[in-house]
Formats: C-alpha cells, structure tokens, sequence
C-alpha cells in the first residue's frame, strides 16, 4: 500500500484563460518528486526497469506516433491490425503456440484474465449448458481471478497450496472440479512467491474432465522462456503443455514495454470467439469488441512493439541472465542473514521472505514475527528501499515481496547491506501489537452494515485517518499493517475500500 497523493482534485479547476504549458509540465513534474522512483533499482514491486539506456525514450516516440489512433476500428487504422498480430505473433511464437493460436492485445494482465474467464464462462455455457459457473483456483491465484467471478458471475472455488512449497496442490484441484467448473487457474509463477505451478499436471486433469485451464504467465511469461534460452532449468507451462488452453503475459513486466500492454492467447480461434462482443441491435455503426474497451489509443501497441523489436531475443535473454543473476546473489544474502527465511524456491524474479521469532533454538518451529517485519519493511523504507509488505492469509505467513529487474543487479549489495542494519534498528523497537479488545469487536461486526461515521472512526484508529499523516497514511505503516492483519478478510476489505475511496474524492 502507497501514501496517497497529496492534494485534492479542485486546486486547479478549469481555468478560462487555460495556463502555459510549461507551467503545466513543470507541476506535473513536481508531483512526481512524492512518488517512489520507477527507475534505479530501489523500488522492488510494481515497476519494470530493463535498465537500459534510451529505451523510455522509444516508449515515448512511438506511443507519440500513435497516441491520436483509435484502436477501435482496424478497418479505418489497418496499422493497428498489424501491430497487434505482430505481437501477439511473437507471444505465440514464445509461449509454445502453433498454427492454430489466436490472441489479443489487452490494456493488461487484469484485462487479459478477465477476457480469458469470460471466455471461459461463456464456452462452458455453449459447450457444456453450465449456468452456475465455477472457477477453481489455487489460493495463490492472483486477485484479478476473484475480480473477474464478481464481475461476471462465477463462483470461486478457492483450493489451498502446498504449505512448504506455495504451489498448487493438483490432487486437491483435481477434487475441486466438478460438472459446474467453467475454469481451471494455475499460475507461473504465483505473484506471492514467485513459485511455478505443477501445470503440466493440473492441465491434465483439467482436459480429463473436458474443463479449460488458463495459466497466468503475466509475470514469467516474458522471463521463463529466455532463463531456459540462458540455461536455467525451467519446467514447460505454456500452450505447449497439453491441456492448457489459455494463458497471459504481460508485456509490461519483463517484456519493459510501458504500462498497459498485454496479450491473453488461446488455443484456437474458436475458443477465442468466445471472448468477443458483437452488437448490430441498435441505429449505430454495428460493434465489435475484442477487449472490455471499446475506443483505446494505439499508442499502447506501438510502445510495446517498439520495445520488443529493439530489444531482440538476444537481449531480452540477456536481460534475464540479469534478473536471474540479482535472484541468486539476493537469495544468497537472505538465506545468510539471521532470522530471516525465504518462503518456497522461488524461480521467475520474484522473492518473498518472513522474519522469524528470534531466539528460538529450533528455527523450523519458529513462527513470523509479524512485528518485526512491519519495523522492518518502514526502516528500509526510511533507507530509500521499498519492499512489498503482504499479510498472511490462511496460513501462510506474513512476508515482505522483491520484485527482481535486471537494474537491480547492482543494488543487491547495498540492499543487503542496509537490510542487516534495518533488521538491528527493527529489533530494538518497541513491539507492535494490536487491541485485544479491539480485534475481539471487530471479529463480531457486520462489514456491510457499518454507518459511514463508523467507518471513519475505525479508520481513525487504524491510523487511515485524513489527518494522520501525509495523504491519509501515517510515516511507519507497521501499527496500521499490524491491525489490518488481525481483522477478519471482510472488514479489512471494507475499510481498504473505503480509505481508497477517500484517497478519489473532490475536496
């Protein structure tokens, strides 16, 4: 969770005479100096840095030539056409697809694993007569899955992971399938973790009850391939493995084209059909939708093309033997340092790891400590570092998440460096704890029924509060983490969503 922007939306209402635009452009890059650095290798989620100079510029030129391109209509701009086959071309080409694969360009990975649940929803009603959908999933599927069965109407079947290695069960996923599953998730690699799925075997059992399998490869995607092409051992969990059906990769992660670029691919274009809208029903020009948008700027395709033709094979294998060589020394350091343990084996850029109660003799009973690791996520922020803090959820301990680019190749050694002093600086804090009689309260309180001032006032004492600090948040997230943790999935659910919507508000 980030600090809000400072600021609210009526600072500058429109004004008749308009304003200069070097003022304009000198503001926006004031508003910028409040945000983490999305370059440089210090911010370690959210962002893709390739680290290579000059490739933000050609981002920038060719969304440039593009931008005013309506990609609504190929018809009127057949140069969208093109580009989008290009790269969904070479996503196919990568990602084990053969003659038949079809695809789409999407505005990203929540976009592609909407359209491939749709897809899916809507071929198991045609195919099959399911009307009561099902989607099972591991519990480390990424929230997007959850997203897209509330928009459309699914049921989410929630299958718990392996609690040694975070990856799906496929025994248990295999139980999970019944006559009203419409999809079956695995992932590659899960965003918690960075662990890969068994896919070969969920696929499997997937096709043995003629029920869909998408894979979520928006994060390794565009990594796996090139570390097997670097000599990295990788197990198949693409189009090639049979069984799978559909899959997403984001261009905008280790493809470091600029966000909203994504391609979700399917096996044929007969299950593709599935996905699109059509409406000739109203006075109109007759409408066809591949996406969720209709109207969208071809500035995004001509980014991501451009980035994917400058880089190459060559340098995008290049690029992962980067990313692949941060993860070992990272891995290394971590496993080095007292008290702290790397959860699974991770395999595709991304690191999660827990704090352990120190001084327990026999580390594999020690439990988190969740405190110190909430202390330890705000003293390396403090040091210039931003590392993912996630609570734990069913069982899974809490953790804080790396997200590995090859621009942080050189910053490992210095991260690691402050993370031995941020640890000593965490321990000697007092410890965070929570309100029994609080938490007591809110176990027995019905989310959806609170008054908006109850809201608030629970948001007051959870530290989310306007006035507790700059832009709602408070300097040391770990009291408000702490809490957030211990309240039950609904009510933080709530709370975050009202806190959010007090961050998009007019003042």
């Amino acid at each position: 969770m980030q600090p809000a922007p400072a600021g609210g939306a009526h600072e500058h209402p429109a004004l008749p005479t308009g304003r200069p635009a070097a003022e304009i452009l000198a503001e926006l890059k004031a508003l910028r100096t409040a945000d983490a650095p999305t370059r440089g290798g210090r911010t370690f989620a959210y962002v893709y840095d390739a680290g290579r100079e000059g490739l933000d510029e050609l981002a920038a030129e060719a969304y440039a030539a593009y931008a005013t391109v309506n990609g609504l209509d190929p018809t009127v701009f057949p140069s969208v056409a093109r580009l989008e086959n290009d790269l969904v071309g070479a996503a196919a080409a990568l990602l084990g697809g053969s003659a038949r694969t079809q695809g789409t360009f999407t505005s990203g990975g929540t976009e592609s694993i909407l359209l491939a649940v749709k897809t899916a929803r809507d071929h198991a009603r045609s195919t099959r007569g399911v009307s009561d959908p099902q989607l099972v999933l591991p519990a480390t599927a990424h929230a997007a899955f959850h997203k897209a069965a509330a928009y459309l109407g699914l049921e989410p079947v929630v299958v718990p992971v392996d609690p040694v290695t975070y990856k799906a069960n496929p025994t248990a996923i295999t139980a999970a399938i019944t006559p009203r599953t419409a999809l079956v998730v695995a992932s590659a690699p899960s965003y918690a973790h960075g662990v890969v799925d068994p896919v070969a075997r969920i696929a499997e059992a997937a096709a043995e009850r003629d029920v869909l399998c998408h894979v979520d490869a928006c994060i390794g995607g565009w990594l796996l391939p090139y570390l097997r092409r670097a000599g990295r051992e990788v197990e198949p969990f693409d189009l090639s493995v049979p069984g799978v059906t559909s899959l997403s990769v984001d261009l905008h992660k280790y493809g470091y084209a600029d966000k909203g670029a994504s391609v979700v691919l399917y096996r044929d274009a007969e299950l593709r059909r599935h996905q699109y809208f059509a409406h000739a029903g109203w006075p109109g020009y007759p409408v066809v939708n591949p996406t969720v948008q209709g109207t969208k700027s071809a500035g995004l395709p001509a980014q991501a093309w451009a980035v994917l033709q400058h880089i190459g094979e060559d340098g995008y294998t290049a690029l992962a033997e980067r990313v692949a060589t941060a993860s070992d020394h990272l891995l290394e350091g971590l496993r080095a340092t007292p008290d702290v343990h790397v959860l699974g084996e991770p395999e595709a850029g991304l690191v999660a790891f827990t704090v352990l109660t120190p001084g327990v003799p026999d580390r594999t009973s020690a439990a988190p400590d969740l405190s110190l690791l909430l202390h330890l996520a705000d003293e390396m922020r403090e040091r210039g570092w931003y590392l993912q803090p996630q609570l734990s959820f069913d069982g899974l301990p809490p953790n804080l998440h790396l997200t590995l680019t090859p621009a942080t190749v050189d910053r490992v050694g210095p991260l690691l460096t402050d993370l031995a002093a941020a640890l000593t600086s965490a321990r000697a804090l007092p410890p965070v704890t929570a309100d029994p009689a609080l938490t007591d309260l809110a176990a027995g309180l019905d989310p959806d029924a609170l008054t908006p001032d109850e809201i608030a006032g629970i948001l007051a004492f959870a530290g989310l509060g306007e006035d507790s600090g700059t832009g709602g948040l408070p300097e040391r997230m770990a009291p408000v983490l702490f809490l957030l943790d211990a309240l039950p999935g609904r009510l933080k659910e709530r709370l975050l969503t009202e806190f959010v919507g007090s961050v998009f508000r007019l003042r």
